[in-house]
C-alpha cells in the first residue's frame, strides 16, 4: 500500500503542464475586465491598456509568445481562470482567504496602501482613523473602504458612479469631510484635478497590501515561468517605466513609507 500512495503521489506531483500546454500554442490567454482604469481599460484610441495588460503584454515578449485578452467582470475572470478558458487573470487583484483556497498570485507587480483624502484648510479635522467617528465619509456603498469609515464611526455618504471631481470638490465644500481608498489612486486623482482644495491625510496609512496576476493553485509550473519573466523585467527597469508610465511613480517596489496598521472592514 506504501508503494502504491508513493506511486500516486509522484504521479500527481508531475502531472502539471500547464507551462507546456501555453508553450505548445505558443500563446497567452488572459482574463480582464478593460473597464479598471489605470489596470485595464481602453483609451480614447479604443486599444487595451493599463498598467496590468501592460506588465501581461511585457511577460508574453518576454517569453516570445503571443497573447490574447478576453473580458469579463472580476467573478467572470476568477471563474474564467478556475475553468481553464485563462491562463492568469491579470485586474489589480490581491489574495483574500477564500480566494487562497484555490487560487495564488503572482510575485508582486504593484504594492500600494490606503490612505485618506481630507480639506486642505482643516484637515477635516482628522488626525487618526479614530477620528472618523461622527464625519462624514464619501463613497460607493458596499465597499470595503465604506466598511472601515462606518466601523470607526462615520457616517456614509453614498454615490452611485460618481466622478472624481464631484467626490473632490464635496469634500472641499463640506458635503463630506474623508474619502478612504487606495493611495496611488487618490494620488491620481488629485493630481488631475489641483484647483480642487483637498489633499491626501499624511502618515495617516493603513493596509499595506499587493497585487499580481492570479493563477489557478494547479498551475504552479505557468506561474512559476511568469515570476521569472517578472523578475527579468523588473531586474531591466521595465516595471519601473510600465509603473511611471500610468501611476506616476514606482508601484513596482515597496513604497518608503512604513505601514504597520491593518485596519479589517469586518
Amino acid at each position: 500500500m506504501g508503494l502504491v500512495l508513493t506511486a500516486c503521489g509522484n504521479a500527481q506531483s508531475t502531472s502539471d503542464h500547464s507551462w507546456n500546454k501555453v508553450e505548445d500554442k505558443k500563446e497567452l490567454t488572459v482574463a480582464t475586465s478593460g473597464t479598471l482604469f489605470p489596470s485595464s481599460y481602453y483609451n480614447d484610441n479604443n486599444k487595451l491598456v493599463g498598467y496590468d495588460v501592460d506588465v501581461a503584454k511585457a511577460v508574453a515578449k518576454k517569453l516570445d509568445l503571443n497573447i490574447k485578452f478576453k473580458e469579463y467582470n472580476v467573478d467572470g475572470q476568477v471563474t474564467a481562470v478556475n475553468r481553464g478558458e485563462a491562463d492568469f487573470a491579470a485586474n489589480d487583484f490581491g489574495m483574500s482567504k477564500e480566494r487562497s483556497k484555490k487560487f495564488s498570485l503572482s510575485s508582486p507587480i504593484k504594492y500600494s496602501f490606503d490612505s485618506m483624502i481630507v480639506r486642505k484648510s482643516d484637515d477635516s479635522g482628522i488626525r487618526s482613523l479614530e477620528d472618523l467617528k461622527g464625519k462624514k465619509a464619501a463613497g460607493e456603498p458596499n465597499t470595503s473602504y465604506m466598511k472601515i469609515a462606518e466601523k470607526y464611526g462615520a457616517k456614509a455618504v453614498t454615490y452611485d458612479n460618481a466622478t472624481n471631481d464631484q467626490y473632490l470638490t464635496d469634500v472641499a465644500n463640506g458635503r463630506t469631510d474623508v474619502i478612504l481608498n487606495d493611495y496611488y489612486l487618490q494620488k491620481m486623482s488629485i493630481g488631475a484635478l489641483p484647483d480642487i482644495p483637498v489633499k491626501i491625510l499624511e502618515d495617516v496609512y493603513f493596509n499595506a497590501n499587493s497585487t499580481g496576476f492570479l493563477f489557478d493553485k494547479k498551475n504552479q509550473a505557468l506561474k512559476e515561468k511568469i515570476d521569472g519573466a517578472l523578475a527579468e523585467l523588473k531586474k531591466e527597469g521595465t516595471l519601473k517605466e510600465i509603473s511611471e508610465k500610468y501611476f506616476g511613480t514606482n508601484v513596482s517596489v515597496k513604497p518608503k513609507q512604513e505601514i504597520s496598521e491593518k485596519v479589517s472592514a469586518d
